[in-house]
């Protein structure tokens, strides 16, 4: 004789999801009475997909909103389309330090030097106590290509002030980094507009 299967009910569907709830509930009740620490982080945002940079602008966005100083400082890229950069808020400070795409830029040397004034702007924002969040746009390429070592980076990091954020956002993050970092997030490229012939557009891309 073949087994009978019923469907469920929507009274036992409720009770299903409700017990699913529950044991999600108590999940994360248990993760959350476990997290008694609390200090800056360090948040990479890193992967081939769109949406490092804007991610970190929400940060900033979000840290400006509780009252809190935030510096920008922006590696790599130009400052001709970095529209964020209008941006008016006497508790955010921003730096362009970058000549635009290595690929285009084709020097070396120059990019070196933009990535080393940069830095040392990063370095006098890491200790800073009044600055609360420090994001570094696009240092993950200026990591990649060696043109600042990452033991130099994660030294800096590790002295900064201890209640301090920082965001670090570009493609090939170092594994050392992605290791000490506290928050690692990879977007990946699923579809891309550029692959249809679209444009880059006004607030979308910058």
């Amino acid at each position: 004789m073949k087994p009978v299967f019923k469907p469920l009910t929507e009274t036992d569907a409720d009770a299903a999801h409700r017990a699913a709830m529950q044991e999600k509930q108590r999940e994360m009740h248990e993760l959350m009475a476990a997290a008694k620490d609390k200090r800056g982080l360090t948040i990479v945002h890193t992967g081939n997909g769109k949406g490092k940079s804007t991610a970190a602008f929400g940060m900033v966005t979000r840290m400006l909103g509780h009252g809190k100083r935030c510096v920008v400082v922006q590696f790599i890229k130009s400052g001709d389309t970095a529209t964020e950069r209008n941006l008016r808020c006497p508790l955010l400070q921003w730096h362009r330090c970058g000549e635009g795409f290595t690929w285009d830029t084709q020097n070396r040397a120059g990019d070196i030097d933009a990535v080393r004034t940069g830095w040392e702007i990063a370095v006098q924002a890491m200790q800073n106590p009044e600055v609360s969040l420090v994001l570094l746009d696009e240092l993950n390429i200026a990591l990649a290509f060696d043109y600042l070592p990452v033991a130099e980076a994660i030294a800096a990091l590790r002295a900064r002030r201890p209640h301090q954020h920082v965001v670090i956002t570009g493609r090939d993050a170092p594994a050392e980094l992605i290791e000490y970092a506290d928050l690692v997030t990879e977007m990946r490229e699923v579809k891309h507009p550029y692959k249809s012939g679209v444009q880059a557009q006004a607030g979308i891309e910058y």
